[in-house]
């Protein structure tokens, strides 16, 4: 399963993906940030869920949580939350929606 979150105005406030990780760490989680020619990811110590980040020199509008499925410790609720902080919502085919 796959959750899609967004900045609400993904082209006039981007985040960098260092705040990204830095609100995932403050739901006490422990984040670790790999780029890659083909995108960035977000991986949770402990946890095979990961989030997949849209971003351009380091700035991010966008992000898509990969849900791993039967998660021992599922960090779902802590990385909604962390998004929440960021001012992001939830995007899904009925369109945006508030994560918080």
């Amino acid at each position: 399963m796959q959750t899609v979150v967004q900045s609400p105005d993904a082209d006039a406030s981007l985040t960098t993906v260092k705040e990204v990780v830095s609100a995932l760490k403050k739901e006490k989680l422990e984040p670790s940030h790999e780029a890659k020619n083909w995108g960035d990811w977000i991986h949770i110590e402990g946890c095979d869920t990961v989030i997949s980040i849209e971003s351009l020199r380091g700035l991010t509008g966008s992000a898509t949580i990969e849900h791993a499925e039967d998660e021992r410790n599922d960090p779902t609720q802590a990385i909604l939350r962390a998004f929440h902080q960021l001012g992001w919502e939830g995007v899904d085919e009925d369109g945006p929606y508030p994560l918080g």
